[in-house]
Protein backbone atom coordinates (compact mmCIF):
# COMPACT_ATOMS: atom_id res chain seq x y z
CA UNK A 1 0.00 0.00 0.00
CA UNK A 2 1.17 3.55 -0.99
CA UNK A 3 0.71 6.09 1.29
CA UNK A 4 -0.82 9.44 -0.02
CA UNK A 5 2.70 11.46 -0.85
CA UNK A 6 4.05 8.16 -2.09
CA UNK A 7 1.92 8.10 -5.37
CA UNK A 8 3.96 9.81 -7.32
CA UNK A 9 4.90 9.98 -11.30
CA UNK A 10 5.44 7.07 -13.21
CA UNK A 11 3.99 4.94 -10.67
CA UNK A 12 1.38 2.58 -10.62
CA UNK A 13 -1.49 2.16 -8.83
CA UNK A 14 -5.01 0.30 -8.16
CA UNK A 15 -7.42 3.04 -8.52
CA UNK A 16 -11.50 2.08 -9.08
CA UNK A 17 -10.69 -1.99 -9.41
CA UNK A 18 -8.23 -0.41 -12.57
CA UNK A 19 -4.55 -0.12 -12.93
CA UNK A 20 -4.10 3.12 -13.68
CA UNK A 21 -0.54 5.47 -14.37
CA UNK A 22 0.19 8.18 -12.29
CA UNK A 23 0.92 11.04 -14.98
CA UNK A 24 1.11 14.31 -12.30
CA UNK A 25 1.37 14.29 -8.68
CA UNK A 26 1.30 17.75 -6.54
CA UNK A 27 1.45 17.16 -2.77
CA UNK A 28 0.50 20.69 -1.11
CA UNK A 29 -1.31 22.21 1.80
CA UNK A 30 -4.30 25.11 1.61
CA UNK A 31 -3.86 27.29 4.01
CA UNK A 32 -5.18 25.93 7.51
CA UNK A 33 -6.37 22.32 6.19
CA UNK A 34 -4.44 19.14 5.78
CA UNK A 35 -2.35 18.32 2.70
CA UNK A 36 -3.47 16.36 -0.18
CA UNK A 37 -1.96 14.98 -2.71
CA UNK A 38 -3.81 16.33 -6.33
CA UNK A 39 -3.18 13.70 -9.13
CA UNK A 40 -3.76 12.82 -12.40
CA UNK A 41 -4.05 9.55 -13.67
CA UNK A 42 -4.43 7.44 -16.89
CA UNK A 43 -5.99 4.13 -17.22
CA UNK A 44 -3.87 1.54 -18.34
CA UNK A 45 -7.27 -0.41 -19.94
CA UNK A 46 -9.35 2.31 -21.38
CA UNK A 47 -6.95 5.25 -21.78
CA UNK A 48 -9.00 7.41 -19.85
CA UNK A 49 -7.46 10.49 -17.86
CA UNK A 50 -8.93 10.87 -14.10
CA UNK A 51 -7.91 14.10 -11.86
CA UNK A 52 -8.19 12.68 -8.10
CA UNK A 53 -7.06 14.56 -5.21
CA UNK A 54 -5.33 12.09 -2.05
CA UNK A 55 -5.94 13.08 1.08
CA UNK A 56 -3.41 12.15 3.99
CA UNK A 57 -5.89 9.65 5.44
CA UNK A 58 -5.95 7.65 2.13
CA UNK A 59 -4.25 4.75 0.70
CA UNK A 60 -3.47 3.55 -2.83
CA UNK A 61 -2.64 -0.54 -3.75
CA UNK A 62 -0.03 -0.78 -5.83
CA UNK A 63 -0.64 -2.71 -9.43
CA UNK A 64 1.53 -5.52 -9.67
CA UNK A 65 2.87 -5.03 -13.41
CA UNK A 66 4.70 -7.45 -14.97
CA UNK A 67 6.87 -6.92 -17.84
CA UNK A 68 8.29 -9.12 -20.88
CA UNK A 69 10.17 -8.45 -24.01
CA UNK A 70 8.29 -8.83 -27.19
CA UNK A 71 8.75 -8.67 -30.79
CA UNK A 72 6.56 -6.01 -32.82
CA UNK A 73 6.10 -7.71 -36.27
CA UNK A 74 3.78 -5.39 -38.20
CA UNK A 75 1.43 -2.50 -38.42
CA UNK A 76 -1.59 -3.67 -40.87
CA UNK A 77 -4.82 -1.79 -40.89
CA UNK A 78 -5.05 -0.65 -37.27
CA UNK A 79 -3.81 -3.84 -35.86
CA UNK A 80 -0.68 -3.91 -34.31
CA UNK A 81 0.76 -7.67 -34.33
CA UNK A 82 3.54 -8.70 -31.60
CA UNK A 83 5.12 -12.66 -30.84
CA UNK A 84 6.80 -13.75 -27.85
CA UNK A 85 10.52 -13.06 -27.86
CA UNK A 86 11.47 -16.43 -27.82
CA UNK A 87 8.25 -18.26 -29.75
CA UNK A 88 7.35 -16.94 -33.05
CA UNK A 89 4.64 -18.74 -33.30
CA UNK A 90 2.97 -17.07 -30.02
CA UNK A 91 1.43 -14.52 -31.86
CA UNK A 92 -0.78 -11.48 -30.46
CA UNK A 93 -2.46 -8.40 -31.28
CA UNK A 94 -3.02 -5.12 -29.48
CA UNK A 95 -4.97 -1.91 -30.40
CA UNK A 96 -3.92 1.09 -31.07
CA UNK A 97 -5.69 2.76 -28.08
CA UNK A 98 -3.09 0.84 -25.65
CA UNK A 99 -0.45 1.51 -27.31
CA UNK A 100 -0.81 5.21 -27.24
CA UNK A 101 2.19 7.43 -28.93
CA UNK A 102 4.63 4.16 -29.14
CA UNK A 103 3.49 3.70 -32.28
CA UNK A 104 5.07 6.13 -33.65
CA UNK A 105 8.52 5.11 -32.95
CA UNK A 106 8.19 1.37 -33.44
CA UNK A 107 10.23 -0.35 -36.03
CA UNK A 108 8.86 -3.62 -37.06
CA UNK A 109 11.26 -6.36 -35.63
CA UNK A 110 12.16 -4.00 -32.58
CA UNK A 111 12.21 -5.64 -29.49
CA UNK A 112 9.32 -3.51 -26.78
CA UNK A 113 8.71 -4.35 -23.18
CA UNK A 114 5.07 -4.87 -22.96
CA UNK A 115 3.63 -4.64 -19.37
CA UNK A 116 1.36 -7.20 -18.03
CA UNK A 117 -1.43 -6.92 -15.74
CA UNK A 118 -3.55 -9.65 -14.69
CA UNK A 119 -1.88 -11.99 -17.62
CA UNK A 120 -3.12 -9.31 -20.05
CA UNK A 121 -1.46 -7.02 -21.96
CA UNK A 122 -2.10 -3.40 -20.57
CA UNK A 123 0.77 -1.59 -23.06
CA UNK A 124 4.04 -1.09 -23.87
CA UNK A 125 7.05 0.51 -23.00
CA UNK A 126 10.01 1.62 -25.85
CA UNK A 127 13.35 2.43 -24.44
CA UNK A 128 13.96 5.85 -23.65
CA UNK A 129 15.94 6.68 -27.12
CA UNK A 130 15.04 4.84 -30.61
CA UNK A 131 17.58 5.60 -33.50
CA UNK A 132 15.29 5.84 -36.85
CA UNK A 133 15.92 6.72 -40.39
CA UNK A 134 15.02 9.90 -41.80
CA UNK A 135 12.47 9.23 -44.59
CA UNK A 136 12.12 12.82 -46.01
CA UNK A 137 13.72 16.22 -45.08
CA UNK A 138 12.71 19.66 -47.05
CA UNK A 139 16.04 21.20 -47.73
CA UNK A 140 17.33 23.47 -45.25
CA UNK A 141 17.93 26.79 -46.56
CA UNK A 142 21.20 29.01 -44.86
CA UNK A 143 19.82 31.85 -43.15
CA UNK A 144 15.97 30.48 -42.30
CA UNK A 145 16.10 30.97 -38.78
CA UNK A 146 12.30 31.71 -38.52
CA UNK A 147 11.18 28.64 -37.09
CA UNK A 148 14.18 28.54 -34.65
CA UNK A 149 16.99 26.76 -36.67
CA UNK A 150 14.73 23.75 -37.19
CA UNK A 151 12.76 21.78 -39.75
CA UNK A 152 10.04 18.94 -39.56
CA UNK A 153 11.29 16.00 -41.07
CA UNK A 154 9.57 12.49 -41.56
CA UNK A 155 10.61 9.08 -39.87
CA UNK A 156 10.92 5.80 -41.67
CA UNK A 157 7.78 4.99 -39.11
CA UNK A 158 5.91 7.26 -40.25
CA UNK A 159 6.37 10.11 -37.31
CA UNK A 160 7.01 13.64 -37.98
CA UNK A 161 9.24 15.58 -35.54
CA UNK A 162 11.21 18.78 -35.02
CA UNK A 163 14.74 18.43 -36.16
CA UNK A 164 17.94 20.88 -36.55
CA UNK A 165 18.40 22.62 -40.56
CA UNK A 166 21.48 20.41 -41.44
CA UNK A 167 19.21 16.95 -41.05
CA UNK A 168 18.58 15.59 -44.50
CA UNK A 169 17.13 12.64 -45.77
CA UNK A 170 18.67 9.17 -45.04
CA UNK A 171 20.47 10.50 -41.91
CA UNK A 172 19.86 8.53 -38.88
CA UNK A 173 18.39 9.99 -35.67
CA UNK A 174 18.17 9.23 -32.13
CA UNK A 175 14.81 10.39 -30.77
CA UNK A 176 13.40 10.76 -27.14
CA UNK A 177 10.07 8.37 -27.29
CA UNK A 178 9.16 9.95 -24.23
CA UNK A 179 8.83 13.43 -25.71
CA UNK A 180 8.74 12.77 -29.42
CA UNK A 181 11.76 14.70 -29.90
CA UNK A 182 14.74 14.69 -31.87
CA UNK A 183 17.71 14.43 -29.48
CA UNK A 184 20.72 13.89 -31.70
CA UNK A 185 22.20 12.52 -35.06
CA UNK A 186 23.92 9.48 -35.10
CA UNK A 187 26.82 8.68 -37.19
Amino acid sequence: MLEYNEITLRKYIIFENEPFEVLASHVFRKQQRKPVNATKLRSLLSGRIVEYSFHQNEKAEEAEIESKNVKFLYANRGEYWFNAENNPADRFKLEPALLRDAVKFMKPNSLVEAMVFDDKVVGVKLPVKVELRVKEAAPGVKGDSSRGGMKQVTLETGAVINAPLFINEGDTLRVNTETGEYAERVS
